[in-house]
């Protein structure tokens, strides 16, 4: 699995900065987004989805405040239907665990197995925040530096209107 050192390790290898917020387990968006209170940065959902025949693998980077229609990004993808991936299939691709899926999982080459999407909005935000491997912290982010570390990661991504 990715730790939380693992992740803070590679953006300081990368000279990538970031601010580091410690709090409470948190079990869920709502509060996660209670716990970073005050501090600016859009409130990310990262979710780990894959197709109808578990062939295809996909992160889904987008705003916590937005609903998603997976019949419509099922459509966008050209898949035929569309579901949340099992905590093994995750582990598998990402090296992450359920409750802090991020990005962050691509920064081991041997957990690349998706296909990354940002919502397009998500791309015009100054500031994302994400869990940092465990759900006891949050990053935030510049999103330049983020795309900038997956760019010197050789991560190719995908933006998408969810």
């Amino acid at each position: 699995m990715i730790t939380r050192s693992d992740i803070t390790d590679a953006l300081d290898a990368a000279g990538i900065a970031f601010s580091l917020v410690e709090h409470e387990e948190a079990r869920s968006t709502e509060e996660a987004d209670a716990f970073i209170e005050g501090y600016e940065g859009v409130r990310t959902k990262s979710l780990f989805l894959v197709n109808r025949k578990r062939t295809a693998r996909y992160l889904l980077i987008m705003d916590d405040q937005k609903d998603l229609d997976l019949s419509r990004l099922g459509k966008m993808l050209g898949e035929s239907r569309l579901s949340f991936g099992s905590a093994e299939r995750l582990s598998a691709a990402l090296g992450l665990e359920p409750g802090v899926v991020s990005p962050f999982g691509l920064i081991d080459p041997d957990h690349r197995e998706v296909s990354l999407l940002f919502d397009t909005e998500m791309l015009e935000e100054e500031t994302l925040t994400f869990h940092p491997g465990d759900n006891r912290a949050t990053i935030f982010i510049g999103t330049k530096d983020l795309l900038a570390l997956l760019s010197g990661l050789g991560v190719e991504y995908r933006t998408i209107e969810v």
